[in-house]
């Protein structure tokens, strides 16, 4: 690497099975390159995730990039396209082993699966998507800077080895990964703005965090002094137009922070009225959600947790680690010979991600408190976790069921008595179970 700002580089050898899929990326046609995007994207979002929950325990994990983004910078006079995430970023241990020197177990499993005849879109369930990059670029940069360790860059042309490097006076990152891809000739539509756009939406709608595209544009014209100060005026105007956005970004966040003061003063109250001290918001919130939200999913989520990343949803689905995916679980339920144990275990492991401050949480919380036994409660959570399997990707068990919840909904709205028009088409609502306690468990909800 000739480049002055870097220190000195090291070079490794790739593990011999990564080299091998490398050869099989590079060497064999496959028309489906675009994928990579979504793969490198998927990353982004796991590495965003890791820093979020990080930052739960530790608001200190955010300092060095308190937003957490994923931003595509195309840039056609060098040829290259970079995906930038402020996620939790790589040590140089991590670079030199998740990057290399260290093959996953996927990795000679999707070889045989390649073979065998799968797609190459399939790679991201083997864990080794990054090396998608290599269909679209002959050249791959990775810059990331970790908490716990210096900004580091590794470079490779899938040539057998790659190389490793301090970045000495590099672009700070602050945290999180820069990809570089050093686009093949036949590969630069990845640098148009609507190519881009149309990848994004079409393969990366459930991300859950903003995916910005850098956009430049330029225009040449010879213009006259009155177009001039038209001109000038105009970029002005464009200004204006980015402070009103951030207007508005300040408003949300004032009445995000008056919600939280609300769920405070509830806080105070509730540890007087049970007479068990709750020290902070996030353990009355957490007590809130636990005791019912959890109780009515049952087996259906591992967990229900506060969300500190949902803005306008009440609510969310995620996948942990080591659950399947919406693709993967619609991918498995397909399969003939399937151990159906084994998918209703991975089936369950979704985190339900609560907004506190979301108006639907909050109404919901009041009305069970107002009748810990209003038959209505178990029915909207429910309908608010098969929403939320919807809008995360997920397919329904029971679409009848949600069906039905929905046309109970419909009849609320429409002020028409259960008893009245009744087809037998949606069931008995279920009934919510006698709370035991004093206190009401819907203040686990918000």
């Amino acid at each position: 690497m000739a480049d002055v700002h870097m220190g000195e580089a090291e070079t490794f050898a790739f593990q011999a099975e990564i080299n091998q899929l490398l050869s099989l990326i590079i060497n064999t046609f496959y028309s489906n390159k675009e994928i990579f995007l979504r793969e490198l994207i998927s990353n982004s979002s796991d590495a965003l995730d890791k820093i979020r929950f990080e930052s739960l325990t530790d608001k200190s994990k955010l300092d060095g990039q308190p937003e957490l983004f994923i931003r595509l910078v195309p840039d056609k006079a060098n040829k290259t396209l970079s995906v930038i995430d402020s996620g939790v970023g790589m040590t140089k241990a991590d670079l030199v082993n998740n990057l290399g020197t260290i093959a996953r177990s996927g990795t000679k499993e999707f070889m045989e699966a390649l073979q065998a005849g799968a797609d190459v879109s399939m790679i991201g369930q083997f864990g080794v998507g990054f090396y998608s990059a290599y269909l679209v670029a002959e050249k791959v940069i990775v810059t990331t800077k970790h908490n716990d360790d210096e900004q580091y860059v590794w470079e490779s042309q899938a040539g057998g080895s790659f190389t490793v490097t301090r970045d000495v006076s590099g672009e700070p990152l602050g945290r999180g990964t820069k990809i570089t891809l050093f686009l093949k000739e036949d590969q630069l539509e990845y640098l148009e703005e609507r190519r881009l756009k149309d990848l994004v939406k079409k393969h990366s709608e459930f991300i859950s965090y903003p995916i910005y595209l850098w956009t430049e544009k330029t225009t040449e014209k010879e213009i006259s002094d009155d177009e001039d100060e038209e001109t000038t005026e105009k970029k002005e105007g464009d200004v204006e137009e980015v402070d009103e956005e951030k207007e508005e970004s300040k408003s949300k966040k004032k009445k995000v922070s008056q919600n939280r003061a609300k769920l405070a003063e509830l806080l105070r109250y509730h540890s007087t009225k049970s007479g068990e001290e709750m020290t902070s918001l996030k353990d009355y919130v957490t007590r809130m959600k636990e005791g019912t939200m959890k109780d009515i999913l049952g087996d259906k989520v591992e967990k229900v947790v506060v969300s500190d990343r949902i803005v306008d949803s009440p609510c969310c689905l995620v996948t942990g680690e080591y659950g399947w995916t919406a693709n993967m679980e619609r991918i498995m339920k397909a399969q003939a010979l399937r151990d159906s144990s084994m998918g209703s275990y991975m089936s369950s492991k979704k985190t339900m991600e609560i907004n506190p401050d979301n108006g639907i949480m909050e109404e919901l919380r009041k009305r069970a408190e107002a009748d810990k036994n209003d038959k209505s409660v178990k029915d909207l959570v429910l309908l608010l976790f098969e929403t939320a399997l919807l809008t995360s990707g997920f397919s329904l068990d029971d679409p009848n069921m949600f069906a039905g919840r929905i046309h109970r909904m419909l009849k609320l709205g429409l002020s028409i008595d259960e008893d009245e028009g009744a087809g037998g088409d949606d069931g008995e609502m279920p009934e919510l179970e006698e709370v035991g306690a004093e206190e009401s468990k819907m203040e686990e909800v918000d």
